[in-house]
């Protein structure tokens, strides 16, 4: 149930700060780099993947049940990282923001890492 919750806080936070970013005019053209965007991509995407995770691991213990719904943590995984989510977004950014490719540079995609110094 804790890592359920840390996504839904996580994806929370992360939407907030993203939806307060693009409401400041100062910011057009800008990557939103500080709170959680410092440290992943894509936060809203990770806390999603947290919940779906969390959820599979509350249903496991259960038994084999429970343990079937596996392929729901695994597709969202998948679909979020390699086929819609991060995919879709960063092709969007790197046509439309140039300096994308540094942020690329420092942020890890997907998990929160410190970011990297260059």
């Amino acid at each position: 149930m804790s890592l359920a919750l840390i996504g839904i806080v996580f994806e929370t936070i992360g939407d907030w700060q993203l939806a307060k970013f693009k409401g400041d005019p100062a910011n057009e053209g800008k990557i939103l780099d500080t709170g959680l965007w410092r440290y992943t991509r894509h936060p809203n995407y990770f806390g999603d993947a947290c919940v779906w995770w969390g959820l599979y691991l509350i249903a496991a213990e259960t038994g084999p049940i429970g343990m079937a719904s596996l392929p729901g943590p695994i597709l969202i995984t998948l679909l979020l990282t390699k086929f819609s989510g991060v995919p879709t977004t960063e092709g969007r950014m790197r046509r439309k923001r140039p300096d994308y490719m540094d942020y690329v540079a420092r942020t890890s995609r997907f998990i929160p890492m410190p970011p990297k110094r260059l």
